[in-house]
């Protein structure tokens, strides 16, 4: 699949032809200021939870390329209220999609919609495509056992995980957390987007070496094949 990296934790994941945006949020970040998002096409956006810097550019997106929104239900009910295609469904849920499954797995955080009012339980995500590749996109986490439910169920191509601490996990936590879902192929995400957030790069890329794991951090608007 080709992967591309639209910043904080927005991916856009090419799997079989089929375009999956995951958690856009790019014109409010001015890191992302070179991105056009008028020119990105999606067939599905997966949302993880509901705080603005994770759905800000979501409804925009799919009423353009008409995509079907998949989230929680709660997020999903918001987004249907505006007259978007989605699918909700809850926690320990799975979803079967052209591209693949989607599981919808425990993540450690809070969520609510910007408006502060409730926006469900947050969620990761792995997903097993048809391309045979599986992979985990975290979302917004602590560190929590529910991970090691992961490995159980799934062997892991590789982990999206959030690094920049504060408000996530930090890097010295995501190894912890790739070692409970059995990856060792990392891309980082949640990263210097606010100053709270900011990350010494060549420190956390050297920290998960000598973890024996391989994390990337990807430049804004670059792509990788994975």
């Amino acid at each position: 699949m080709q992967l591309t990296y639209f910043g904080h934790s927005c991916f856009l994941a090419t799997i079989g032809g089929v375009r999956v945006l995951f958690d856009p949020f790019i014109r409010p970040n001015p890191l992302a200021k070179d991105v056009n998002v008028d020119a990105i096409q999606a067939d599905y956006i997966l949302l993880s939870h509901g705080h603005g810097d994770h759905i800000a550019d979501a409804e925009d997106i799919a009423k353009r390329t008409g995509a079907t929104i998949v989230a929680i239900a709660e997020v999903a009910g918001y987004f249907g209220a505006k007259g978007i295609e989605v699918i909700g469904a809850n926690l320990g849920g799975k979803v079967k999609l052209p591209f693949g499954t989607v599981h919808f797995v425990a993540a450690a955080h809070s969520s609510s919609f910007p408006d502060g009012s409730y926006a469900g339980v947050p969620v990761g995500f792995v997903i097993k495509t048809t391309d045979n590749q599986t992979f985990y996109y975290a979302g917004d986490t602590g560190l929590t056992y529910d991970l090691k439910l992961i490995r159980d169920w799934y062997t892991l191509d590789f982990a999206l995980l959030p690094i920049g601490d504060h408000y996530t996990m930090g890097v010295t936590e995501a190894l912890v957390a790739a070692d409970w879902v059995g990856a060792t192929e990392l891309i980082g995400m949640h990263y210097d987007t606010f100053p709270p957030l900011i990350i010494d790069h060549a420190a956390a890329q050297a920290e998960a070496k000598a973890a024996g794991k391989n994390l990337r951090l990807l430049p804004i608007g670059s792509s990788v094949e994975l």
